[in-house]
């Protein structure tokens, strides 16, 4: 069996901000043109002893366990006549805040981890140390309006048709001493709201 693969790598300073990160392009997603797309985390050291950064530890998860929707297509659109003399555009440029697996499951500190969708193969060598499960949300966003005269921003939502859907992951490691189970986290949305009023540019 042969397929195209993708990925994304996201370096994580520790301590510091690493339960989510700024996705400046695209959603996160597990398919992109045809491709089969793999998000890989690293935490190294936000002050490291010396001039080298080791990796601290590694996640590669598979891009449906940070978003299953395949369909939304990202674009920037843009509106001319904006300004006192109208000849300014303005853009809608969007940016995404998605959590890393540091901000959903628990285990995967100082190790090496990765989760794949429940009926992804896999060969012998690896081994199987945590079933993770997300369920999808009761209500989607479908649109939004900005105002900007209060800087205001309004989600437009519809009920989820697939709400409480569960998509089930596997967490997988190589060698004897493989660590601790990978658990998901009570509360995972948290890690997004904690920085949801972050402005990076």
């Amino acid at each position: 069996m042969s397929f195209t693969e993708g990925y994304e790598v996201k370096g994580l300073a520790y301590p510091g901000r690493e339960v989510n990160y700024d996705s400046n392009s695209q959603v996160p997603s597990g398919s992109h043109n045809g491709r089969t797309i793999f998000y890989v985390f690293g935490r190294y050291p936000a002050e490291p002893d010396g001039d080298s950064f080791p990796v601290l530890d590694l996640v590669i998860c598979h891009g449906d366990f940070l978003n299953a929707d395949h369909e939304y297509a990202h674009k920037n659109k843009n509106g001319k006549g904006f300004g006192s003399y109208g000849d300014i555009m303005i853009r809608d440029r969007k940016m995404y805040v998605a959590p890393t697996p540091f901000g959903l499951v628990f285990g995967v500190a100082h190790n090496q981890t990765l989760i794949l969708p429940e009926s992804f193969p896999v060969t012998s060598e690896f081994k199987n140390v945590g079933r993770l499960i997300r369920r999808e949300a009761d209500v989607l966003i479908v649109g939004y309006t900005f105002d900007l005269r209060n800087n205001n921003l309004k989600p437009e939502t519809v009920s989820n048709p697939s709400a409480g859907r569960e998509h089930v992951f596997h967490a997988w490691r190589v060698g004897k001493k493989l660590g601790e189970p990978v658990l998901m986290l009570n509360n995972p949305t948290i890690a997004v709201e904690r920085h949801d009023d972050l402005d990076t540019e």
